[in-house]
């Protein structure tokens, strides 16, 4: 399932894309400013990026910038008001893929989206299949999990939760970021339900192996 990011600092409208991927299948999180922006995209969840201009903090072309000029390859449409020639000119020759206006229609928006997702997709053979830290080791093509070579049974959601720690080894994960990413976000924001499954995850691959950051989250040890 492709995991798109929308950066969009107007409520309505980002809850009107998110809306639009969900019922496609996609999974979708929003960020609203530059640097939630930034650091969402350099922490490699997602396969696209749909992002406005004008966010909070920096502008959508200073963004581009950085992510480009740091070797960030994940596709990028911009979703923007600005219908001046010289920002489209300058948003695609910074290293956008796309350039849309607004107003605009959620099927041409989908189009493209699935256009530049399957430009830009990888093989899997080209893509890290296992992850380990420690006496844990999750085989992403098996979807097997052995500790101390041993194998442990998961349910899908702990697997995936078990891999999302893995891909951000001694990373902290806001509760918020996980339920996203995991649940996204079919659960109450407010649930205690990554509180649970972190527990699941204690008891059968380690009590010491998933620390608690008070008041900010969880970060798997390294």
């Amino acid at each position: 399932m492709n995991r798109i990011l929308i950066a969009e600092d107007e409520p309505r409208i980002a809850a009107f894309i998110e809306k639009g991927l969900r019922s496609n299948g996609f999974t979708t999180s929003v960020a609203t400013d530059a640097q939630e922006t930034l650091a969402m995209v350099l922490s490699h969840e997602f396969d696209l990026l749909i992002m406005d201009l004008g966010l909070p903090g920096k502008d959508g072309l200073q963004i581009l910038e950085e992510l480009r000029g740091q070797g960030e390859q994940i596709p990028i449409i911009i979703l923007t008001a600005r219908d001046d020639i010289h920002d489209k000119v300058a948003g695609l020759e910074g290293g956008a893929d796309d350039y849309m206006t607004k107003p605009f229609q959620f099927a041409e928006l989908l189009a493209r989206v699935r256009l530049r997702l399957r430009n830009n997709y990888l093989p899997k053979a080209q893509e890290e299949t296992v992850l380990t830290t420690g006496e844990v080791t999750l085989d992403l093509l098996t979807r097997q999990v052995h500790v101390k070579g041993q194998l442990v049974e998961l349910s899908a959601r702990e697997f995936t939760l078990a891999e999302t720690l893995l891909r951000h080894r001694g990373q902290v994960m806001s509760r918020e970021r996980l339920l996203s990413h995991v649940w996204g976000y079919d659960y109450d924001p407010g649930s205690n339900i990554v509180d649970v499954y972190i527990g699941y995850l204690r008891k059968k691959l380690g009590s010491d192996l998933i620390e608690t950051v008070r008041g900010m989250g969880y970060r798997l040890r390294t």
